[in-house]
């Protein structure tokens, strides 16, 4: 049951509600610090709530395990527009199953400055032709950390109830009849949404020698940090087959060369390249280019992909900030086509963060050579004015062409052209002069 469609009101930049249909492969673009960034990571948010509520036994914790992000998280009032305490954050979430089936999900998050901490505002939930609808009713004999005072819409049914909630849904062992409606929503919500990797625009360079890690790791991490070790985890103890996936990649993608590992002994491994044309020419990983190592996450995940085993419970959404970051522009139009072959192939869909021009024309070159249905593409700008940002959504149609571009946006080689010109007209004027 993956999500198809979420909004955000009150996040971040984004005052207004804004929603995001998700395509197969969703673009965002928009100038630098325009709320890209932010909107792009909103299911990645949104999931601690859910893993909260799936795996934490400590029923105080928040209703967003922020902490989850990493070293860098940002805190609730982060989350708000203006920073602002005593404020809301809603999300919405639509989730559709293997049979079209569509439910619909509310969730408000309030901050309660007295307590340093946030409560479940209003959950709500509809599909086919049920519907639940949880408010929550403050009450001064219900201190943080107790379960809290809602009332409770069931269909025409309205009830008072003291539930507590695990991470943004109620806990079913909170609920006297765990059949009931908004219990089955609860396990909806947590066992449909997505699995949600998270690759930021920053990968880490890696080791020139590494210990070899205790297990696989299941992705390759924010900063593509578990990379190498899910090629030497497959090289040593496996059969090769992600690094023999990998190396398919990079014939696709960096001609000329091909990907190995070293094994130093006791435990300690490094990763190589290894010139096609030359085989006594080997580079350690190390001594490799930025662009290249910046690359490397997103083919080993792509490998990975390719002949690991398939999802079984949950789709994967793949969220990936500039993919295309320290690699020349030429490249580009191969990372776009890295994203499109990988579609085909699993239960994987990508929401993709990027400042590259040429990654665009390369989607809508395949769209209008016929090789990408247009409806498989969601196209996004962000724009921020007056403090303040929105998302516009771009319809692509089947030739490729767009329905609307925001003036003055990747046209900077038309201008600069110009400028050149006409200062080179005028050097010569002056010249004849």
């Amino acid at each position: 049951m993956p999500l198809s469609r979420f909004t955000v009101q009150n996040y971040r930049c984004f005052p207004d509600e804004q929603e995001v249909e998700l395509g197969k492969i969703t673009v965002v673009l928009g100038r630098n610090n325009s709320g890209k960034s932010a909107l792009v990571r909103a299911p990645l948010v949104m999931s601690t709530g859910l893993l909260t509520g799936a795996r934490r036994l400590d029923h105080s914790i928040q209703p967003l395990n922020l902490e989850w992000l990493g070293d860098d998280a940002p805190s609730f009032q982060d989350l708000v527009h203006g920073q602002r305490p005593h404020q809301r954050v809603t999300f919405t979430m639509d989730l559709v199953d293997r049979e079209g089936g569509e439910k619909h999900f509310e969730v408000s998050l309030q901050d309660v400055d007295e307590w340093h901490a946030q409560v479940v505002e209003r959950f709500s939930w509809s599909g086919q032709d049920e519907s639940v609808d949880l408010r929550w009713r403050p009450d001064e004999s219900s201190p943080w950390g107790a379960p809290q005072q809602y009332e409770v819409r069931q269909g025409d049914e309205v009830s008072v109830e003291r539930l507590k909630f695990r991470g943004i849904a109620p806990g079913s062992h909170y609920v006297p009849d765990s059949s009931s409606l908004y219990s089955q929503a609860r396990r909806s919500l947590i066992q449909g949404f997505d699995e949600i990797r998270y690759i930021g625009p920053f990968r880490k360079r890696p080791e020139r020698v590494r210990r070899l890690p205790s297990g696989a790791p299941r992705t390759v991490g924010a900063t593509g940090e578990d990379a190498l070790d899910i090629l030497a985890n497959d090289a040593v103890r496996g059969q090769g087959k992600i690094l023999r996936a990998l190396n398919r990649v990079l014939a696709e993608n960096i001609l000329g060369w091909e990907a190995g590992i070293t094994d130093h002994g006791i435990g300690m491994y490094s990763v190589h390249l290894t010139s096609v044309h030359d085989p006594s020419v080997q580079v350690s990983l190390g001594d490799a280019g930025t662009g290249v190592v910046q690359m490397l996450p997103l083919l080993v995940q792509r490998a990975l992909d390719e002949v690991g085993p398939r999802p079984l419970f949950h789709d994967v959404l793949e969220i990936v900030e500039e993919p295309e970051l320290h690699l020349h522009p030429s490249a580009h139009a191969d990372v776009a086509d890295l994203f499109l072959s990988a579609i085909s192939r699993r239960r994987t869909r990508f929401l993709i963060e990027t400042h590259s021009e040429t990654f665009l024309l390369r989607i809508r070159r395949r769209i209008a050579e016929g090789k990408v249905d247009p409806d498989d593409i969601s196209l996004y700008f962000v724009e921020h004015a007056n403090g303040s940002a929105s998302a516009r959504r771009i319809g692509i149609d089947r030739l490729g062409n767009l329905d609307y571009w925001p003036s003055g946006v990747f046209t900077e080689d038309f201008e600069e052209t110009r400028a050149l010109a006409k200062a080179q007209s005028g050097r010569l004027a002056s010249d004849d002069r």
